[in-house]
């Protein structure tokens, strides 16, 4: 008999707990599932199930990132034609979850990765509103390479909007409406003149980053959640380091950064179990529609996106980490050259000399 260690113990596990609670959350749904079923079919304790995941959310958003995570498609071999075909493709590829006609209600919702009702809580709350942000950002971004020299962030939230109108339907009316409908109106949308320029009224009134000549020592690469290979930190560039409640701020480094600099967002939360899964999840399922539409060496302007859930690069920076946070430096020949915080502190570091 093989006896296992105890790293691989607790691997079996997690694995029987995530199946169990896959199983229970597309029987039951949601809101009807509870730990105690998971933890009967899994043939496990109610304090198994809690010592691998602190709450019934938390399992939730694991059991959604394992299948975003272990989700296939084909993938482009380059970026499609024209502004409008590369948005109808991203609508397509986005479509693909919608449930399947045999589907029961919670077996669709689980397809479609549908957060109805798990987050009733405000931090929850503001960091979907910024995670919904910074995805018109990434897909705006991916759009402008297909047409250059015009901002396409608008466009990405018209989109985005009705990509969830559709999930939203899907849920709660079944069989209403027609997909490809919903791609030909989608590629209508990019012939609209949005009039999108970049010009918050804040950052004029932002105040400079602050010069510095300091030593620091990167912590190891973590993974970008846009591509899953590892970011080199010491990088020259710009290292924003903004909060889940700060994310939609992630846009004014990138617009500010010049051509050259290595453009680094690094999301930080006292909450990895929930609100780091939320990212994950959310940065992910956007992430692998890209992949699929554009190609996995896309050169768009995208930044590069890590989740610090330790706090270990924003210890590094000498930066708070917390959902609040922001915060950004300007990174040189392995200095930090310049410093800034609060509000508009991305827009200050890639705009400092150094």
């Amino acid at each position: 008999m093989v006896r296992l260690t105890r790293t691989q113990q607790q691997q079996r596990t997690r694995a029987a707990v995530l199946a169990a609670a896959r199983a229970e959350f597309a029987q039951r749904g949601y809101g009807e599932a509870r730990v105690d079923g998971i933890a009967e079919r899994a043939e496990l304790t109610r304090g198994a199930v809690y010592s691998n995941f602190p709450s019934k959310r938390a399992l939730y958003l694991a059991v959604l990132l394992d299948a975003v995570d272990g989700a296939t498609g084909p993938v482009a071999p380059g970026p499609p034609s024209g502004l409008a075909g590369a948005v109808g493709a991203f609508t397509r590829t986005w479509l693909d979850r919608l449930p399947l006609p045999g589907d029961t209600p919670a077996a669709g919702n689980l397809a479609l990765r549908s957060l109805t009702g798990v987050f009733d809580d405000e931090p929850g709350r503001a960091a979907l509103a910024n995670l919904a942000r910074l995805e018109a950002v990434l897909l705006g971004l991916a759009l402008e390479a297909c047409r250059p020299h015009r901002r396409r962030v608008r466009l990405a939230e018209l989109v985005l909007t009705l990509l969830h109108g559709a999930g939203h339907l899907a849920e709660t009316a079944p069989g209403f409406g027609d997909p490809f409908d919903v791609v030909r109106a989608a590629e209508h949308l990019a012939g609209l003149d949005l009039a999108d320029a970049w010009d918050p009224p804040h950052l004029p009134f932002v105040e400079p980053a602050r010069p510095v000549d300091e030593a620091w020592t990167p912590p190891a690469d973590l993974p970008d959640l846009c591509t899953g290979r590892p970011v080199g930190l010491g990088a020259d560039g710009v290292v924003a380091v903004l909060g889940t409640g700060r994310l939609d701020a992630a846009e004014e480094a990138v617009r500010a950064a010049r051509p050259d600099d290595a453009v680094t967002i690094a999301v930080q939360t006292g909450d990895p179990a929930e609100l780091g899964r939320l990212v994950r999840l959310r940065i992910g399922d956007l992430a692998g529609c890209l992949c699929r539409v554009f190609g996995p060496d896309h050169p768009d302007a995208r930044p590069r996106l890590v989740l610090d859930e330790g706090g270990a690069l924003a210890h590094a920076l000498g930066v708070a980490a917390t959902d609040d946070t922001e915060a950004a430096v300007r990174i040189r020949a392995g200095r930090i050259v310049a410093r800034a915080g609060g509000r508009g502190a991305g827009h200050a570091a890639a705009g400092a000399r150094g």
